[in-house]
């Protein structure tokens, strides 16, 4: 019998996540974060960033060879079809890692873990995890955050969200789903009573 758990925390892009995680860190969970680990599975020389190159293109690449993250979104997230290429390119990286970094946290006694993966079911990351929590947000606020957060236009923040799926897509699939169009304090109390509920 398993001794420990996995949840998995996801939503769309702009929803909070980030904050909802560093509740559950406070809370004595161990965090692992899949857009690090993105970030580390396409660095320079990596088979993930050679195999992105053959397909979007040279021009994902800084002077140096190392990956412009901005120059894969704007191609990357300009349809879907593009979008569905980068993921299945990256995902089985990124699940490689996952797996081991889990591994380690559980051999060391770990028993509570967060796996924060904004394309958790996009990846079938939902297979490792004992429950989902979605953190959803309405289409308003996460433009605004993700403008503030990413530096980027109008035009761009509506370009990745319209790439992703409605709130129903992650409310058919998730254990929990928390709204985060309010505070902190809110966000954070309603974490609260998932981590009670699920202890």
């Amino acid at each position: 019998m398993r001794n420990y758990k996995i949840i998995g925390l996801t939503g769309p892009t702009g929803s909070g996540k980030s904050e909802a995680a560093n509740f559950f860190e406070q809370n004595g969970y161990k965090i692992i974060d899949a857009d690090k680990i993105a970030r580390e599975v396409t660095l320079k020389g990596s088979p993930c960033l050679k195999t992105l190159t053959a397909v979007f293109g040279k021009e994902i690449l800084n002077k140096d060879n190392t990956l412009n993250r901005k120059a894969l979104a704007s191609i990357a997230f300009s349809n879907k079809k593009n979008t569905s290429l980068l993921n299945d390119i990256t995902h089985p990286f990124v699940y490689l890692k996952v797996m081991k970094i889990a591994n380690e946290y559980i051999s060391k006694g770990n028993t509570k873990i967060i796996y924060d993966a904004p394309l958790l079911f996009e990846s079938n990351g939902e297979l490792l995890c004992d429950y989902v929590i979605s953190i959803l947000c309405s289409k308003e606020k996460r433009v605004e955050r993700i403008i503030n957060r990413d530096n980027i236009s109008l035009e761009q923040a509506y370009l990745r969200i319209n790439t992703q799926h409605s709130d129903d897509f992650y409310k058919n699939k998730s254990d929990f789903c928390i709204y985060n169009n309010s505070d902190l304090e809110n966000l954070y109390n309603n974490a609260r009573k998932i981590l009670n509920e699920i202890k």
